[in-house]
């Protein structure tokens, strides 16, 4: 059965389960939602797709999932991979995930929009500033947990890289220097060369055409 994904390409949460489908090379198609033009906060999206006003959600029958965790988490249960093989690899990959959602990708998202995607006579500079040591920290420890392996949790690829690495791909300027963390770097890398891997906007459809 096909899995519709309602997202946009700018959105690096929606992106986490794009590459998850497109790497499981599983039937599946973008659902657009012009996010930046309020159609998630719609009253018709809100009533018939998603009570959060937000994105991604999976769309799997009469199924409607959303949050990128619990998203990948329905996958593994559809498709038997991203989140190990036994309790303790699930529990390693959740771990990250979970992480990932409040302190990297929840961090490094709320940073690109406000240094990309509003005008610039209304960006919070102390308010980026903030988040951009939050996300120093968040990196660096990454960095140092990748010095010692190639994959984030459980010895194989999983969940907790399709998690972290969604909003490091993005070209816009957010504050991160890929070339400045090395082991992200080369982990990265490794994902780039992982079978079909896709470039976010070569995946997505974006609601902002390139300049």
């Amino acid at each position: 059965m096909k899995f519709q994904l309602h997202s946009f390409g700018e959105s690096g949460h929606s992106y986490k389960i794009a590459l998850a489908l497109h790497f499981a090379k599983v039937d599946w198609q973008q659902i657009f939602i012009d996010f930046f033009r309020g159609e998630a906060r719609s009253e018709t999206y809100k009533n018939e797709i998603n009570a959060m006003a937000e994105v991604p959600v999976l769309v799997h029958g009469d199924k409607k999932i959303s949050q990128s965790g619990a998203i990948l988490d329905y996958l593994h249960g559809k498709i038997g991979i991203y989140f190990g093989e036994n309790e303790q690899e699930r529990s390693e990959i959740l771990r990250w995930v979970l992480w990932d959602n409040s302190r990297l990708s929840g961090s490094l998202g709320p940073t690109r929009f406000l240094m990309n995607f509003i005008p610039k006579d209304k960006k919070p500079i102390e308010v980026i500033s903030y988040l951009q040591k939050r996300n120093s920290t968040a990196l660096s420890i990454l960095e140092s947990h990748l010095s010692m392996q190639n994959w984030i949790a459980a010895d194989q690829f999983s969940a907790a890289d399709l998690s972290c690495c969604s909003y490091l791909f993005y070209p816009e300027d957010f504050g991160f220097n890929r070339k400045s963390y090395p082991n992200i770097d080369r982990w990265l890398s490794n994902i780039e060369t992982y079978e079909n891997w896709k470039h976010p906007y070569d995946l997505l459809e974006r609601a902002y055409p390139p300049k």
